[in-house]
């Protein structure tokens, strides 16, 4: 029997080394194509009481990917002691299927974390030598992932309860793993927590939260997200925060983003049910990528009452529905199979045995009974 890696070996060959594309799944055609990325096999499942089969991931991922997504958080190289539901990524990795054009990032918290990445990765299709006139090999399966997510902080109070450091500690931390995981060839994405309200020291500033934007930026992170972790933050927040991040001489604006192919991102949990108005917001203001999650999955251990991310099928269900009447507002347009995502959504929902929290999705399988 064929594994997903080794069946879909001819359509996903091997990320050539040094060859990092910014973003491979945009088009920069059609400036109102947004970037949805699913938080929720790594984010969307750290926080659930009981310990999860690498299978069962394995399976969501698949699931996620067979459905039309084009990001997929597929884990974490975290201590288990730390975050036990990532327990096991390393099988995750092996287990799911690969498909061309998608991106599998996996969270990569320090060197440490790294170095066990690479050493996985260093296992797979290692080179064989071969007869002068043999035949030529197959095309070499699909890396394992071509990408690391890291993370840090705006405040130090979140950083200490996180990672036991400062955020000045955690940038110094994070820009050796960076600089060698880009050696490596692999694609560096970064996240900012408590970008709107920290659960220990309340309101951030904006600042801030700028400049560790910058920071993360400026070692080689080709994207950074914006996480309202506590979900506190309303749609005057964050066209407030936004407009100090990417104003100034030191912001990350727009024109810049875009000479440096990157695209600012906004990662927003649900606990007060304005993650998609805050969405607009962003959108409002020219960003293009947002973290979400199948089903509501998700909250964060370090941050008490943040419930789950913003469900992947009510932004789905919203960027397509937006626009197209009077006064000719424009409609967005994203990845994904809307009604596949919403049965993935009550699928996990229910092997989990927690309360889907998408709204979209529940509408859509109440239709379809």
């Amino acid at each position: 029997m064929f594994s997903h890696r080794t069946a879909a070996r001819v359509l996903c060959p091997r990320l050539r080394r040094g060859a990092i594309s910014p973003r491979t799944y945009a088009t920069a055609s059609d400036p109102n194509y947004v970037n949805i990325v699913e938080v929720g096999p790594r984010d969307g499942l750290q926080n659930e009481n009981a310990v999860i089969p690498p299978a069962l991931k394995a399976e969501l991922i698949t699931r996620l990917g067979r459905a039309g997504m084009k990001m997929i958080e597929a884990g974490s190289f975290v201590s288990p002691k730390w975050v036990p539901q990532m327990e096991g990524t390393d099988e995750v990795l092996r287990q799911m299927e690969h498909l061309q054009g998608v991106h599998y990032p996996v969270l990569v918290p320090n060197m440490k974390g790294l170095d066990a990445l690479l050493a996985l990765l260093s296992t797979e299709n290692p080179p064989v030598s071969r007869p002068q006139h043999a035949a030529p090999p197959l095309p070499p399966a699909p890396p394992l992932t071509d990408e690391i997510a890291l993370f840090t902080a705006a405040t130090d109070a979140f950083c200490q309860a996180n990672t036991n450091c400062t955020v000045a500690e955690s940038l110094a931390r994070l820009a050796p793993v960076a600089a060698r995981a880009r050696a490596s060839g692999l694609r560096v994405r970064g996240y900012v927590s408590v970008v709107v309200v920290c659960p220990y020291t309340g309101r951030v500033r904006a600042e801030e939260v700028r400049d560790v934007a910058r920071a993360l930026l400026d070692m080689g992170c080709y994207e950074v997200s914006l996480g309202d972790t506590v979900g506190a933050g309303t749609p005057a927040d964050i066209r407030a925060l936004l407009e100090t991040v990417m104003g100034g001489a030191q912001g990350v604006g727009p024109a810049q983003l875009a000479v440096r192919m990157l695209v600012g991102s906004g990662h927003f949990h649900d606990t007060y049910g304005a993650g998609v108005a805050n969405m607009f917001a962003a959108l409002e203001l020219g960003l293009r990528t947002f973290d979400a999650s199948v089903g509501g999955l998700g909250g964060c251990p370090y941050s008490p009452g943040a419930t789950g991310n913003v469900a992947t099928e009510d932004v789905l269900y919203a960027l397509r529905g937006h626009g197209g009447g009077a006064g000719g507002a424009r409609r967005y347009s994203a990845a994904g199979d809307l009604d596949a995502l919403a049965e993935i959504g009550a699928w996990i929902s229910g092997r989990l045995g927690r309360r889907n929290e998408s709204r979209a999705g529940k509408a859509i399988m109440a239709w379809k009974k």
